[in-house]
């Protein structure tokens, strides 16, 4: 059954902390807090425009929900809660900060029906946790973890590739912390630089430099194989495209693309061809045939073609043909001189 999330935004609504790169009421699109009655409304607004059976979510996002005061997290969860009960909905979801989970906050969310918790971890380096001034180290991180894990709920985990003090070095052991801590899922945010914010502020002194687009794909395509080999689902690459995000006055710098996502996909669909061509000794003119899922031609392919001329340019593969017949997602099979070879992410690597 397909999932149908209701979002409702509490743009730093809680959060007693300011990090750098945080700008709430830029990246939401939405600069009040909520009320309960709103939360009933945006739900019933939603409930009317879903015409097919779906599996229906709540879920809050863009605050530090837990360091709300438990009285107005009652409050806000009980619109949610008693449309669980109804059956209208059937689950709810919330994101909060790491230093924010304790078991008796915990089990007041299950209470309320609440079944996933999102962290937002950005990182376990400890230096970059100080330098984005996020107020928390990465023991936080693991101790909010096995709390929530302990209690039964469902744990996400939000990273921030980019962020500043990040090397390859600091993101691949972040990376290897994450598959240790052994999360239900995670979303990947690189980095952006948001308008007044202090992380812009440093951009504008000449003390950070931001990910370029392709180092932010790089990056999160790096996150995206790593998970995969351990089984650990991306369910989200780049934030959800806004009229703000897509305006330069707001994101100053950093890899921000309304299709960031697809970008990733493509590259890795790269990676996979290019992985077979560093693998075999190919000869001039030689016919290269890619089976793939029908639903992956675009991201095989890249934008413009982009994959498919750099293959020509690198590897000489001027006899590349592309069939979409494939039997599964985010795999290739190739045929090449009467051999086949098969090709996903759990195969290819990144640097």
């Amino acid at each position: 059954m397909k999932h149908y999330i209701i979002p409702v935004f509490i743009p730093h609504y809680g959060c007693t902390h300011a990090c750098v790169f945080c700008n709430q009421q830029k990246i939401t699109g939405q600069t009040v807090p909520v009320s309960a009655q709103e939360v009933t409304g945006i739900i019933e607004e939603h409930l009317v425009r879903i015409t097919e059976k779906r599996h229906i979510e709540v879920a809050f996002y863009g605050g530090s929900f837990t360091a709300l005061d438990l009285k107005v997290q009652q409050d806000l969860l009980t619109p949610a809660y008693e449309a669980l009960q109804c059956g209208k909905i059937h689950a709810i979801r919330l994101s909060t900060r790491p230093d924010c989970i304790t078991e008796g906050i915990v089990q007041n969310l299950i209470n309320f029906g609440v079944s996933t918790i999102e962290l937002g971890v950005q990182s376990l380096d400890d230096k970059v946790l100080e330098a984005s001034a996020r107020g928390h180290s990465s023991g936080a991180v693991v101790q909010a973890v096995a709390v929530i894990k302990k209690m039964g709920l469902s744990c996400g985990i939000q990273v921030m590739p980019g962020l500043p003090g990040e090397d390859w070095a600091s993101l691949i052991s972040t990376a290897q912390g994450i598959v240790q801590l052994a999360p239900d899922f995670v979303r990947v945010y690189p980095t952006l630089v948001i308008a007044n914010t202090q992380l812009a502020t440093m951009y504008n002194d000449g003390r950070y430099d931001a990910l370029p687009i392709s180092g932010g794909v790089s990056r999160a395509a790096y996150l995206k194989i790593l998970f995969a080999q351990y089984h650990i689902p991306v369910i989200r690459t780049g934030l959800q495209a806004t009229e703000d995000l897509g305006n330069p006055e707001i994101v100053l710098a950093g890899p921000y693309h309304p299709a960031f996502g697809e970008m990733v996909d493509s590259y890795l669909f790269y990676l996979m061809v290019a992985h077979f061509a560093e693998s075999v000794i190919l000869e001039k003119n030689s016919k290269i045939l890619v089976h793939h899922h029908t639903r992956d031609t675009s991201k095989l392919r890249g934008m413009s073609n982009c994959n498919i001329k750099k293959l020509q340019r690198i590897y000489n593969m001027d006899q590349l043909v592309l069939k979409a017949d494939g039997l599964k997602l985010d795999e290739v099979l190739i045929e090449y001189q009467n051999l086949s070879y098969i090709i996903n992410k759990k195969m290819i690597y990144c640097i």
